[in-house]
């Protein structure tokens, strides 16, 4: 599966009236002010003002301390009700699977992997494939140079099988999505269930986690490294539960002495001092500078786990330097954090309050005049993202109109604010999406298209002269290019 390279307020913080209908999607985590659980509203929000003033762009944040939440928020359109997807975080749910078949006796950590593949395996496997284990899947030292493919019209299972394995397994760490997938594949195959109904009654329902999806691979496989979307306060849970040593409430969930395997330096990944991604890695969690823990996926999505802290931090994001997010969390959230509660701080508090409502990721506005092109069609050449024609209806709000496949898509795009619906771009970008525009130049017309169950937002511009539009598109973020060729459409 190939991953694109292109991507109303609803705030939450303190158990406020305004929050309880998204709370009640799940069971929640209880509520609390941050001073009373040791944390500084200060500290808190000089955190939030810095992501939002330094960092484009996140989308949510939930600060637990103690097992309380004590801070929460979304960028609107961004909210607390709405999933998002995970990337790589994923991983560390599906490491999750594998320690709870392992519990019930169905696999072992030194099961070699060929043993589940008979069927896939090469005609004369290589040494080191044979002695590769699903430990060395787990913590990323499989003895691959190069990650294995996964094309859509390839069985992954065999095509990982069939990559040569120059180093020996356990010697080398390559960050390998495909890996994980392989113990997503483990999981179905010992347990004749998806990794997602497998977690369903064992870890998604006693947390609460409502209606989580993943996807698949070409065979009916979850895609184990990436493609699970939860809630934020679903984030959070998770990394309270490894908190607690894989505890919740009375119940052991997850055996405390799998957490500890998974969430301790299992292999050495570097050893830059200020780099959270040269601190070792577990079973697909990363360790991290402080002696903190998480589970992390593209562009910014994080489960950061701080057991000498006592405190769990879960953001959802979209942006290019992943580090600066982290960087952000030490400089201004862990010195905000005390080893006991505060006094009492209300106008800290309503600060923080005040801040955490008016997140926005900052739609367009403008003050340019509408060009003589309202309710034109302009019909485009062959391109990336396969537009057909491109058209703007209406002025207030405008309505930027895709033709996708025959068949036009619509969304609102209203200057200074966001509004929902539904948007197609092609293949690679559908669904739930926010738009926002505005005229910001003589004949320019710009609208941003956030597609909120995700981590992507692009960004076109349409600068009509006579009978022609010349369209810009960018994404925020992306794997490879982010920027598509400049288009020239022509009136119909």
């Amino acid at each position: 599966m190939k991953i694109p390279s292109l991507a109303t307020l609803a705030i939450m913080i303190l158990g406020s009236a305004a929050t309880a209908a998204d709370h009640s999607l799940s069971a929640s985590l209880p509520r609390s002010t941050p001073e009373s659980q040791g944390v500084s509203s200060s500290g808190i929000r000089a955190f939030v003002e810095a992501a939002d003033r330094e960092i484009d762009s996140l989308h949510s944040f939930m600060l637990v301390r103690h097992g309380h939440v004590v801070a929460e928020g979304w960028w609107s359109p961004y909210s607390a009700g709405t999933r998002h997807e995970l990337y790589s975080l994923s991983k560390s749910f599906t490491s999750t699977a594998v320690g709870l078949a392992i519990a019930e006796g169905k696999l072992s950590v030194d099961d070699e992997v060929l043993k589940f593949f008979p069927d896939d395996a090469p005609e004369s496997p290589s040494k080191n494939l044979r002695s590769m284990r699903v430990s060395d899947l787990l913590r990323m030292s499989t003895g691959h140079q190069v990650e294995p493919t996964r094309p859509p019209d390839a069985v992954w299972t065999k095509r990982f099988l069939a990559q040569p394995v120059p180093f020996k397994p356990g010697t080398h760490f390559l960050y390998n999505t495909s890996a994980t997938y392989m113990l997503s594949a483990i999981v179905q195959k010992v347990t004749g269930q998806k990794v997602i109904d497998y977690l369903r009654p064992r870890l998604f329902e006693p947390l609460g986690i409502e209606d989580p999806t993943w996807g698949e691979s070409p065979q009916g496989i979850n895609l184990g490294g990436y493609g699970l979307s939860i809630r934020t306060e679903d984030i959070a849970k998770f990394g309270q539960l490894y908190l607690r040593k894989g505890k919740w409430g009375d119940r052991q969930l997850v055996p405390a002495t799998w957490v500890e395997a998974a969430t301790s330096r299992q292999t050495s990944n570097g050893s830059a001092p200020n780099s959270d991604w040269d601190q070792g890695y577990g079973y697909q969690f990363w360790r991290s500078r402080h002696g903190a823990y998480r589970g992390d996926g593209a562009f910014g999505q994080y489960c950061i786990v701080m057991p000498e802290q006592d405190a769990v931090i879960a953001i959802t994001s979209g942006v290019r330097n992943m580090q600066a997010v982290l960087d952000l969390v030490w400089n201004q959230l862990l010195p905000a954090m005390k080893s006991e509660s505060l006094p009492p701080d209300d106008a800290a508090r309503a600060k923080l309050q005040s801040v955490l409502a008016g997140l926005t990721i900052r739609p367009l506005q403008g003050t340019g005049s509408p060009a003589d092109a309202l309710g034109k069609t302009y019909k485009l050449p062959t391109n990336p993202l396969k537009l057909e024609s491109i058209r703007l209806d209406g002025a207030n709000p405008v309505q930027l109109v895709m033709k996708v496949d025959g068949q036009d898509h619509r969304l609102a795009c209203p200057a200074g604010s966001w509004s929902r619906g539904q948007f197609t771009i092609a293949s690679m970008f559908h669904g739930a999406a926010a738009g926002s525009g505005a005229w910001v130049g003589e004949n320019t017309f710009k609208a941003r298209v956030c597609y909120y169950e995700t981590p992507y937002m692009v960004t076109f511009s349409l600068k009509f002269e006579g009978d022609s539009v010349h369209l810009d598109a960018e994404m925020n973020v992306g794997f490879g290019r982010i920027q598509m060729p400049k288009l020239v459409g022509k009136a119909d």
